[in-house]
């Protein structure tokens, strides 16, 4: 029957050998019911277990030596969770642009038979809601044959995709499991410096997809001053709150769910989740709905703002690896930069420091052998270090190569202009 409540472990029973399992990511992993799924996977074979972009505070409890051939992990996005069982070849990930990932799972070709997901408590008419993470797991939930819920008075009941009723769920656990808080990064003096260079070109009324870290904290702190700022992003972080509170942040310019506050998912401390807490001005909606890229660029004036780990004189931006090592995942990258492109008025930057915390360049003749391209030189609009903002749009591989030599570390400048030279020949050499 289902809207049944048991235990964890009377919960894993309803999994079987050969079963496709989602298990739902964000700051919203189900924990007790990983735990569970540890000991079940001792006597089931031939599982497949899905995850994407999650953040957690303790490695993944199934993935453990002993069981390393009673699952397979295939991952959308490499979490920090994961991670060390990935590297060690005892999973692998499936590139996929995030945004197109539910497409997988309602087409068959990653087929879901179960879902684990960490749910609200229920409201009056016994809807419960997946609060911080609608992204993958509306998707997840809604071609999963056995869905399998916590239900925990830590998640925040958020209004849009992720709700479902109770008599819905095959299997309810009680738990009390407080969600991961995220603190907010802040910027040192050369993210400050990107910040304000990003912030400079940003104009009033535009639509706002913002990235996670010290780079677009910074932008968000040198908006302060701007003027009815719509929010359509991906992940929802604390660093917005200040342009909420304020009203930087109205939403009264946008042309998709103009009022509200859209993301697929959220990410940050109690305070954020407490304020989305039955929050009307909030929606959260499946990753397939906010990273369409026709969908953002309906929005005038939309700025698309992430990071990157390295790029090369011609534009192209690697995003998710270090030299062959998937580290992360591509995310919304690519759908945010696009739909800007298409955007009236639609502004994006990758931005970055110029060197790594090693002192290497980041700006490179060619990207690292075996580096992946996230972001491809037909995309670059702007490219944002410390040393400032170039406009890559529009300008043939000489011009580009100049203008990110001149936001490159002074240090690396010599070896970058020889290399360009090498290369670009006096297409080069006349710009001078």
């Amino acid at each position: 029957m289902k809207g049944t409540y048991m235990t964890a472990a009377e919960a894993m029973s309803l999994i079987n050998s050969g079963d496709h399992i989602f298990i739902q990511g964000s700051t919203s992993i189900p924990e007790t019911l990983c735990a569970a799924l540890a000991e079940r996977l001792r006597d089931i074979r031939d599982v497949v277990i899905y995850n994407a972009f999650a953040v957690a505070d303790r490695p993944a409890p199934y993935c453990i030596e002993e069981l390393k051939d009673n699952f397979t992990l295939r991952s959308f996005f490499v979490s920090n969770s994961v991670r060390h069982w990935l590297d060690r070849g005892y999973g692998s990930t499936i590139p996929r642009f995030l945004g197109e990932v539910p497409a997988l799972f309602r087409d068959g070709t990653c087929p879901i038979d179960v879902a684990l997901i960490n749910c609200s408590l229920p409201d009056k008419d016994g809807n419960v809601s997946f609060g911080v993470s609608a992204d993958l797991a509306t998707a997840a939930v809604e071609c999963a044959r056995v869905v399998i819920a916590q239900i925990n008075p830590h998640m925040p009941f958020s209004f849009g995709d992720p709700v479902i009723n109770i008599r819905d769920i095959d299997a309810c656990v009680e738990v009390d499991d407080p969600l991961v808080e995220v603190p907010t990064a802040v910027p040192n003096d050369a993210e400050v410096k990107i910040g304000n260079f990003i912030a400079e070109i940003i104009p009033d009324g535009a639509t706002l997809q913002i990235g996670v870290g010290g780079i677009p904290n910074a932008v968000i702190r040198a908006l302060a001053d701007h003027k009815h700022l719509g929010l359509h992003t991906e992940a929802m972080t604390d660093g917005v709150l200040p342009l909420l509170q304020s009203g930087v942040i109205d939403n009264s310019l946008k042309k998709v769910e103009p009022g509200k506050s859209v993301a697929s998912l959220a990410l940050g401390s109690r305070k954020l989740y407490d304020l989305m807490d039955y929050n009307h001005d909030m929606i959260f909606r499946d990753v397939a709905w906010t990273n369409d890229p026709f969908r953002i660029a309906q929005n005038p004036r939309v700025v698309s703002i992430n990071s990157c780990l390295e790029i090369d004189l011609t534009g192209q931006v690697c995003a998710d690896s270090i030299g062959e090592r998937i580290f992360s995942g591509v995310g919304g990258q690519h759908d945010f930069v696009y739909g800007a492109s298409r955007s009236e008025g639609g502004i994006s930057f990758l931005a970055m420091t110029a060197t790594t915390n090693k002192g290497l360049n980041k700006i490179k003749p060619i990207l690292t052998p075996g580096a992946g391209v996230v972001t491809t030189r037909f995309q670059t609009n702007y490219i944002v270090t410390e040393y400032g903002a170039v406009d890559l749009r529009g300008k043939d591989l000489a011009q580009r190569a100049r203008l990110l030599i001149s936001i490159a570390a002074p240090q690396f400048r010599d070896d970058l202009t020889r290399a360009a030279v090498a290369r670009f020949g006096s297409a080069f050499l006349r710009l001078q």
